[in-house]
């Protein structure tokens, strides 16, 4: 059985494939085995912590607010919200004195006491802020600088040392409405400073699966370099990611509005690719919210241009099959910061991607779509001297085939995670309750 593979081309030497950073790979088989294994490490002590699960509303809608920063004050411990506002978070018994700090754009910090809370279905309320324009007053011809700002202070705002985040990784595929997988995982990463060119290291410390391949028929589609994905959108380690040194030839930029997280006035400055370039690569528009005093990105959300089909299908492909056309019709992207002592440190990245598959001899397209989420859930400063980890991940890793499939309740131990939507948790124990096992035919 002959193998064929898409993944990312990542080619160094051409800068517009640099400005995109996910791969794609997919497997043609006819019968599919379990992936390889490793050995978790054992469940902390349960009576070390506590655990409060609750939902996060907007006080006048009612609406959930979804990607809420939760934080536990005097540490580096958080989480965040899901996509359905519900939340989970774990804390130490040395920490049940403390407050819970809740902060979403456009509102005023939640701060409630841990003794307040219930273990479970805790409604919390997050009142908006009033935004007062006059306070600020922004030229739209302004924000070509404010950019320029914005990677002028990057040392000042975010630091420039190395820090040791403890993450949590979550990545999902679909065919169609229907889960494929559902991977998650414990990552140690070491972030590194943006000035020294160096790659963020990460291990893995604790990981499972559960996969369903049968779904995808004769195709086997795996995700490559998604946990990497999830951190090279940092737009402040490196933002030539996204943008390239000749931004403002290629991008405009306009100031759209302000508002506010708590007391902090928030500019929005929108930039969408320029629509007179001729023949132009599918480049990105999106929304940057930028700490007007500081000029700090604490938040960024921005999608690819796929209106070029042949284009978009080439960024996510190196090699396919004769008869089959492959391109994506929609990539989006998130990254948040958070303050700590008055520095801005990396707290959720997420990218969502739906593409289809086409043969030339089939009546039907076939939809595929991953979402790839990465969230830091506690964090320190590295202050001894930088050592290259011999053991790190590549980042064209398959998170996969490094995972072993888990049932256990409390598998995750003491280590905080993003509270699964409802559908995930369903798409999991379907899947679980199949129990497959298949053998490779290379």
């Amino acid at each position: 059985m002959i193998k064929y593979t898409y993944v990312l081309n990542k080619m160094k030497s051409y800068l517009f494939y640099l400005r995109f950073i996910i791969g794609l790979f997919f497997f043609f088989l006819v019968i599919i085995k379990s992936e390889a294994q490793i050995n978790p490490i054992n469940n902390a002590d349960s009576s070390s912590f506590k655990y409060f699960k609750g939902t996060i509303f907007d006080s006048k809608t009612k609406n959930e607010l979804t990607f809420a920063s939760i934080t536990i004050s005097g540490s580096n411990i958080s989480t965040i919200s899901n996509s359905e506002g519900n939340f989970l978070i774990k804390i130490p018994t040395d920490r049940q004195d403390a407050n819970l700090i809740i902060s979403f754009l456009g509102y005023k910090d939640k701060v409630i006491s841990i003794k307040d809370l219930n273990q479970e279905k805790n409604l919390l309320y997050l009142e908006p802020v009033n935004i007062l324009l006059k306070d600020v007053v922004v030229n739209v011809m302004d924000a070509n600088k404010i950019f320029v700002n914005v990677l002028n202070n990057r040392s000042k705002n975010y630091g420039d040392s190395a820090i040791q985040i403890i993450g949590f990784y979550r990545e999902s595929i679909k065919k169609r409405r229907n889960y494929v997988s559902v991977l998650e995982s414990i990552v140690d990463i070491q972030k590194m400073p943006f000035s020294i060119g160096i790659q963020d290291q990460v291990n893995i410390l604790k990981g499972r699966k559960n996969a369903d391949y049968t779904k995808l028929d004769t195709v086997n589609f795996k995700l490559e370099g998604g946990l990497f994905s999830a951190l090279f959108i940092d737009l402040i380690k490196d933002p030539s990611n996204i943008f390239s040194e000749n931004v403002f030839e290629l991008y405009n930029f306009h100031f759209e509005d302000i508002t506010q997280i708590n007391d902090k006035q928030v500019l929005i400055i929108s930039f969408k690719q320029k629509l007179s370039i001729e023949d132009p690569d599918p480049l990105y528009s999106g929304k940057l919210f930028i700490d007007a005093k500081s000029l700090a990105i604490i938040s960024a959300n921005f999608q690819l241009n796929v209106e070029n089909r042949i284009k978009a299908g080439l960024i996510f492909t190196r090699r396919k099959p004769k008869g089959v056309v492959i391109y994506p019709t929609e990539v989006s992207y998130q990254i948040d910061y958070r303050q700590q002592n008055n520095k801005w440190i990396f707290s959720y990245s997420r990218g969502d991607i739906s593409f289809k598959l086409n043969w030339n001899k089939w009546i039907f397209n076939t939809t595929y779509s991953t979402t790839f989420e990465l969230v830091n859930t506690n964090w320190e400063n590295q202050d001894s001297k930088l050592q290259i980890n011999n053991q790190k991940l590549s980042p064209y890793v398959i998170m996969s085939d490094k995972i072993s499939k888990s049932a256990d309740v409390d598998f995750w131990g003491e280590y905080n995670i993003i509270e699964p939507e409802k559908s995930i948790e369903s798409a999991i124990k379907k899947i679980k309750s199949k129990n497959l096992k298949g053998i490779l035919i290379q």
